[in-house]
Order: C-alpha cells, then structure tokens, then sequence
C-alpha cells in the first residue's frame, strides 16, 4: 500500500448505486422552467438524474490532503455562516465579510438552502447514509452561496446560471447539467450565452476541488487570496466582456 493510499481516511462503504429517475426528472424540470424561483426543484432535478455523481465526488473528496481533518472534526458550515455577526465583524474584503454583504444584500440567509433542500427530501426516496457521507452532503449544500462570492456570480437567472455550470465542472452531477442545457436553450439566441456558461464551466473545471475546502479557516482570508489558494480565476480572467446581468429578457456585461 502507497504512502497516499494509506492516508486516505476509512469511511462507511458505499450504499447501494442510485439508478437516475427519468420521470421524476422530467417533473421537475417542467416546473423549474415554468417557475424559475422554485429551488425545491433544483434539489429534485438533481436528486432525480444524480446516479453515483454523489458518491463519485465523495471519493474525490477523501483523496484531498484535507479530508482526514474535515472528517474526524466534522467543523458545522452552516452554524458559522449563520454567525452573521462574526462574519460582518471581519476586516473589509475578507470572504466572510463579503459574504455577509452578498446575503444581506440579497435578504436571504444560509438556512435558506436547508429549508429547500428539505422539502425536496419529502418527496425524495429515503436510502440511509453512513453520518461521514450526510455531513458531506450537507456541507456541499451549505457553500452554495459561498461559491457566488468565490465566483463573482450574482443571484438573478444569469448569475445562477453561470455558477451552475461552474458547479457542474466541480461536481459532474448530471442534474445540474441538465439545469445548464435549459438555461442555453431557454435563454437570449446566438453564441455569446452559451460561450459565457462554457466559461464558467472551464472556470469551475481549473479550480481546485471547492467541496474540500476548510472554508472555516478562509472565511477570514482576503477573497483574492482565497481565489489564489483555490485557484479560482478572477472574473476578469473568466470573463474578458464582464460578468453577466439579466435585465428582463436581455442579458449585460456590469463591472466584475
């Protein structure tokens, strides 16, 4: 046995391979389209079409140099991102700081994603999981928004677009694939929207693996030196015309 090998931490054994729900798939869809603010079905959309996806980037995870320590301290990221007054309390242009300013700007807070992801989970098929892979998962979901400071991209159709393809690079779960691909086809005609999100997505795919990250630590870090770490390009490198804004059906470059 290898010297990397032998580092990788032990952990539960995989449960049963997840066969991808068509149908359900196609529900969802249909909705989210219909009702783009629905992220109840964003969690079903991916739910339904993920497969092994979740498994799969699980082991990646535990192949990273900082899955020993995440995994025997098990640190909460939604308890410290819902300290709203640690985070505004830290130097100016720090992650966290500007995390705290993304979501008060926006009215939202990190229990959000909790609350949607559960009530995706009512509807969704129960299959137990080992409390390695839950803690996992849950921390996935909770560095959403973390991703949309990282990035740079905002919260309206074009900045949640954008991240989903950026998130897809990261963790090749076709449901968020299948999210893009409606974005391309539901959104303005031509190749400058497709090309933007083929960009977010060779963004998210020459980063490092985010799903690693010790976000608790980064939080106090300038965010171009979290972006340096994590090599995540700066959105002016990403993005040559500027980030893009939806503007009712239209969509804009604004300052990056």
């Amino acid at each position: 046995m290898t010297a990397a090998a032998s580092s990788i931490p032990r952990v539960a054994p995989p449960p049963p391979r997840r066969t991808v729900q068509w149908g359900k798939a196609r529900a969802a869809l249909s909705r989210l389209v219909a009702d783009p603010e629905r992220t109840d079905q964003v969690f079903e959309l991916i739910d339904a079409l993920a497969g092994n996806a979740g498994e799969k980037l699980f082991q990646r995870f535990l192949r990273e140099p900082t899955a020993p320590r995440l995994l025997a301290e098990k640190p909460s990221l939604l308890r410290r991102l819902s300290d709203h007054a640690s985070l505004e309390a830290l130097p100016a242009g720090t992650l966290g700081r500007e995390y705290a300013r993304f979501m008060r700007a926006g009215g939202i807070d990190a229990q959000g994603l909790v609350d949607a992801s559960d009530e995706a989970d009512r509807t969704a098929r129960v299959v137990p999981i080992d409390a390695d892979r839950e803690w996992f998962y849950a921390r996935l979901r909770d560095m959403h928004d973390l991703w949309h400071v990282l990035t740079g991209y905002g919260r309206d159709v074009a900045g949640e677009a954008a991240l989903l393809s950026f998130s897809y690079a990261q963790t090749r779960n076709r449901g968020i694939g299948a999210i893009v691909l409606a974005a391309i086809a539901k959104g303005p005609k031509g190749l400058h929207w497709p090309r933007y999100l083929f960009r977010a997505w060779r963004r998210g795919r020459s980063s490092a693996l985010l799903p690693a990250a010790e976000w608790e630590i980064l939080l106090a870090l300038p965010l171009e030196e979290v972006r340096r770490r994590l090599r995540v390009s700066t959105p002016e490198e990403a993005h040559p015309g500027g980030i893009l804004a939806a503007e009712g059906e239209q969509l804009r470059a604004v300052p990056s």
